[in-house]
């Protein structure tokens, strides 16, 4: 059996194999980039716009980036963080309209106010604090507060039609947040990626991995549609492959990968199937989890561009199989279970008996019941009007660490390499494709350290802010808001000046 040789191997067609592809691709266009997807087209599983809450993660109305602290003070370190991290993809993303390697942006951004909303004195207290927390920062300018029903009839009607006022409420709204379809833009980034002459292979699962006896990595893959079996080397591989990544991970044998399990959780949405009532809502409203209920359960009103058309979903609710992936086996997780990591994946077990109580109860949940955790948002929802449709399966990783011990489930991205740096594995769930550059940018300092000097000067201008710390650089990131926005077609052209991206140019 011949063997084919390429530099760099990217397992799983979803937006991160996407964005490391076309990053690298930019700054080693000499580089032969082989990807394998099992599925027949790319972006079917986590990144499909189905499959996802669509969210342009920024911590603009998550309040599960934001912590209370027991004095009441609000702690926004990861919100910081998380919409730092996102500024690093609209960057890049603008940068690719910009060269004309991406088109028409609205296909898969549009602008859409973020809006938290909370119930209740406690709660109310929590969001105005967060609201003074959030607005000392540069990166939060523009955030309203509000607890005058007025005022929030105005933000979002739909909300408070018929809403009995029996408790204070209170919501925040700022206008910068975005609707992304991560579908959509996986699609776009592919498409550039095969005229940039990379073999997208679909129908090809992976099926092993071993390293050679001259360090490079061997990938067994089959094809699907001949039964034939490939084999492929490469100097790196990149395992994006959603919730499959774990198997993969543990078939490299990395000593890295040892100790690390995973937790399925999927997710339900209801879709609005009344065009009258979508169009009463033009937002993305996020309330707070109920308490023992896990952060990614946090529920949220979206209205969401699907294929150019406004649709409004609400969700998520969790559900439970054993799956790993959408389209994988109930075989996942007993078979991802292996004597290094069995100690850990059982004390997770014991910790997380809150986390399981929760998931029975969401499985049991009657059409009725959801309808009724709707309308604590939408007072007037009508059964009729709403659809249950699945979303994708996410794998929570579950690790040891210093802080949590022995069994620790993680709520979050995650990258773990090699040492050496041939190999890296992306693992986890939210805020996931929204910092998908951030991530990438880190498997690439990871992994390719001798040449990050050389490859510094170019991710600079596809990233300006690469590098730099925008809380601590009010001016740079107004300007880089307003130039991504404009690049992004998130405003009129008519109202970023030529004068604006002067001054990013001269400031970069």
């Amino acid at each position: 059996m011949s063997i084919k040789q390429t530099d760099v191997i990217l397992i799983g067609a979803g937006v991160m194999s996407a964005t490391l592809g076309a990053l690298l691709k930019e700054l080693a266009p000499d580089w032969k980039l082989t990807v394998f997807e099992k599925l027949s087209d790319v972006g079917e599983e986590s990144s499909n716009e189905w499959n996802n809450a669509g969210t342009g993660h920024a911590a603009l109305c998550e309040l599960n980036y934001t912590v209370e602290n027991p004095d009441g003070s609000v702690d926004i370190t990861k919100a910081l963080q998380i919409n730092e991290q996102f500024q690093l993809s609209r960057q890049f993303w603008a940068y690719l309209v910009n060269q004309k390697l991406i088109h028409n942006p609205k296909d898969f951004i549009m602008p859409l106010p973020h809006m938290s909303y909370v119930s209740g004195e406690d709660n109310v207290r929590f969001l105005q604090n967060r609201f003074k927390a959030l607005t000392k920062s540069p990166l939060f300018h523009g955030m309203e507060y509000s607890e005058d029903p007025e005022k929030l009839a105005e933000w979002m009607p739909l909300m408070l039609q018929n809403r009995p006022l029996n408790e204070p409420i209170a919501a925040t709204k700022i206008d910068s947040g975005t609707d992304v379809n991560f579908g959509a833009l996986t699609r776009m980034l592919f498409h550039h990626l095969k005229d940039q002459n990379v073999d997208i292979h679909n129908k090809h699962d992976v099926k092993d991995m071993k390293r050679t006896s001259d360090g490079l990595w061997e990938v067994k893959v089959k094809n699907l549609e001949t039964g034939a079996v490939e084999r492929h080397t490469a100097k790196f591989v990149f395992i994006g492959a959603g919730g499959g990544s774990l198997h993969l991970l543990q078939k490299s044998g990395i000593p890295e990968g040892k100790q690390i399990g995973g937790f399925p959780v999927s997710g339900l949405f209801m879709v609005c199937n009344n065009p009258d009532i979508v169009e009463q809502h033009h937002a993305k409203v996020y309330g707070k989890a109920s308490v023992g209920a896990p952060p990614m359960s946090v529920p949220h009103l979206d209205t969401r561009y699907i294929d150019n058309r406004k649709s409004l979903l609400f969700g998520p609710f969790a559900g439970f199989t054993p799956k790993f992936l959408k389209e994988g086996s109930i075989l996942d997780l007993p078979t991802s279970i292996k004597p290094h990591n069995i100690m850990t994946m059982l004390a997770a077990g014991a910790k997380e008996m809150s986390l399981t109580k929760y998931l029975i109860q969401q499985l049991l949940l009657s059409k009725e019941q959801r309808m009724e955790e709707l309308r604590s948002f939408i007072p007037n929802a009508k059964a009729e009007d709403w659809d249950l449709v699945v979303a994708g399966q996410r794998v929570q990783v579950i690790k040891d660490t210093v802080k949590g011990g022995k069994g620790t489930l993680q709520f979050g991205t995650e990258v773990v390499s090699a040492e050496d740096g041939s190999i890296a594995a992306l693992l986890g769930a939210s805020p996931g494709a929204s910092t998908a550059v951030h991530v990438m940018l880190e498997v690439i300092s990871k992994c390719f350290p001798e040449h990050l000097e050389a490859w510094a000067p170019k991710i600079k201008e596809m990233i300006p802010s690469y590098g730099v710390s925008l809380v601590d650089n009010p001016e740079l990131f107004h300007e880089l808001l307003n130039s991504t926005a404009e690049a992004l077609e998130l405003v009129e052209k008519s109202e970023v000046t030529e004068a604006d991206e002067a001054r990013v140019l001269e400031k970069v």
